[in-house]
């Protein structure tokens, strides 16, 4: 990788993988190469569903950390190359249909703070718990539309980082001051782009989740689905949220930014946005065409990572065709 600037690693970031027992000491399994995209394996059985659930006692979750402040290093040294593959473009609406017009822009450009407006974004968006190399942390996530309806899109780091997929994977829909209003979805399959698998590559930072059901329900049968949306244009106003857990935030409840996009200046193919979220927030929505009235729209990028010379900015991954095929692959299994 060639020598550029340290990424200042704002983001939150999610795991993935499940073991058997809060111990994280059962083998993990193989990760398999699909067309466009590689799927592992998570909490499959019955027994591995409740070790998860077992492992975040309020304790735990209460202890959990962000990515960023356990692997800022890590994170600070991932290359940047390439440039993703883009094909036609694909939108998919949000489930229930919401409108998606502009109901008049109220809290547009917002660099940072909580989402007072409800909506369906208050079921959707959520915070992701799980282990990396043995500790709690931190990120965000986002049930959108699916086939399967169990499809939750995050970054590729919170599903894998520093060569090791994540353990102890659940997302937790609505998370607000410790109430978990939808319940806890234990991740069954985790999907990457090939990319990042490889190479842990940040212009390829595009990572899903396909979590088991909960009392036999689909998880956006309970919570509702954003839209979601590939081989889009650039620069257009978005709103980002997430769970940021480290100062001035402390990952208690959901945050937003809103504002126009434009492309990374310096090292990356991705977008970026006026946005002071911190640590937590890795793998939130970026919604185009989303109404405040409703909290409905269409995801088109992720949290994924900062410049430290670049302050309050941050910047999400293109979803051209690479993440498309994470998206297909997920609501496919």
């Amino acid at each position: 990788m060639s020598r550029t600037p340290r990424l200042a690693t704002v983001l939150a970031v999610a795991a993935l993988v499940v073991t058997a027992g809060a111990s994280g000491a059962a083998a993990a399994p193989a990760a398999d190469v699909t067309p466009g995209a590689v799927v592992r394996s998570a909490a499959v059985t019955a027994a591995e569903q409740q070790a998860v659930l077992e492992y975040w006692t309020p304790e735990r979750m209460a202890a959990a950390v962000p990515i960023e402040q356990l692997a800022g290093d890590v994170l600070a040294r991932l290359p940047r190359t390439g440039t993703p593959a883009a094909g036609a473009p694909m939108v998919v609406e949000p489930t229930p249909a919401a409108d998606l017009t502009d109901a008049g822009i109220t809290a547009f450009p917002h660099p940072g703070g909580p989402w007072t407006g409800g909506g369906l974004v208050t079921s959707t968006a959520g915070r992701v718990f799980f282990t990396y190399q043995g500790r709690q942390a931190s990120c965000s996530g986002n049930a959108v539309t699916s086939a399967n309806g169990s499809v939750v899109m995050t970054a590729g780091h919170c599903i894998k980082l520093d060569g090791a997929y994540h353990t102890n994977w659940m997302f937790v829909p609505g998370y607000d001051h410790g109430s978990e209003p939808y319940g806890r979805w234990t991740a069954r399959q985790v999907f990457v782009t090939p990319q990042w698998h490889s190479m842990e590559n940040i212009n390829y930072d595009i990572g899903a989740a396909v979590v088991n059901l909960q009392n036999g329900n689909r998880l956006t049968d309970v919570v509702g689905g954003q839209g979601v949306a590939f081989n889009q244009s650039r620069g257009v106003a978005m709103y980002a949220f997430g769970y940021p857990a480290a100062s001035p935030y402390d990952g208690s409840r959901l945050i937003y930014c809103s504002g126009n996009t434009f492309n990374d200046p310096l090292f990356s193919t991705a977008i970026g946005m006026n946005c002071n979220m911190t640590g937590g927030s890795s793998g939130g929505p970026w919604f185009r065409n989303f109404n405040e009235a409703t909290g409905a729209g269409i995801q088109n990028s992720v949290n994924s990572f900062g410049y430290i010379f670049f302050p309050n900015v941050m910047f999400g991954p293109y979803f051209g065709t690479d993440g498309q095929n994470v998206y297909q692959n997920a609501q496919a299994a």
